[in-house]
């Protein structure tokens, strides 16, 4: 089945695509200096074209280990290095935060104070897994009991996550917020969605 985009999220320092599918996949293009970063990027021609428009490509991003997408491909394709789950990305004003690292689980997300924008991989989420359909934003399924504690000291304008499109403005640290402290009471609700949800 063919990829296509459900929406573009355009910001100030670049733009999101969302996959139109139930897991709305969302890969970033940020641009630094000039340079376009491809953050957790599944390939989609008309995307990638927008995004070389923006400046040269300057590296690949792959935030969860597990997230492979199409991140070594077009590391490739650009001839740029494929950083995966990086514990720094040297070069650029981003802060790397080790949010996740369980055996088979490894994730880091990225603080940009500049524009105060955190970018996450699959901590929190916004299609109906993570949410059950009730919050703007919620927690992944699989931490919601023991929830992750990397990301509740920031308070972000721009949220963008790897899946759904980013929150902005002032709903982005309430949604942040807001999807930490449900994180366990809405465990009922999101598990009992599960079995309608088509992927």
């Amino acid at each position: 089945m063919p990829r296509t985009v459900r929406v573009y999220d355009e910001y100030a320092f670049g733009f999101s695509w969302v996959l139109e599918e139930g897991m709305q996949r969302s890969s970033h293009a940020l641009v630094v200096d000039g340079r376009v970063w491809l953050v957790d990027p599944v390939a989609f021609d008309e995307a990638l074209e927008r995004a070389a428009g923006l400046g040269e490509i300057a590296g690949v991003l792959q935030l969860l280990d597990r997230h492979n997408r199409d991140c070594a491909a077009l590391a490739e394709r650009y001839g740029v290095e494929h950083l995966k789950v990086p514990d720094a990305v040297p070069g650029t004003p981003w802060k790397a935060i080790p949010v996740v690292r369980f055996p088979g689980w490894k994730e880091t997300a990225l603080w940009w104070p500049e524009h105060d924008a955190l970018i996450v991989a699959e901590v929190v989420g916004r299609n109906d897994l993570y949410t059950g359909g009730g919050t703007a934003v919620g927690m992944h399924p699989m931490l919601r009991a023991l929830p992750p504690r990397g990301l509740r000291s920031y308070s972000p304008r721009h949220l963008l996550m790897g899946h759904g499109a980013g929150v902005h403005g002032a709903a982005a640290t309430p949604a942040l917020r807001q999807a930490h402290q449900r994180a366990r009471r809405d465990i009922p609700r999101v598990l009992k969605g599960l079995p309608s949800l088509r992927w």
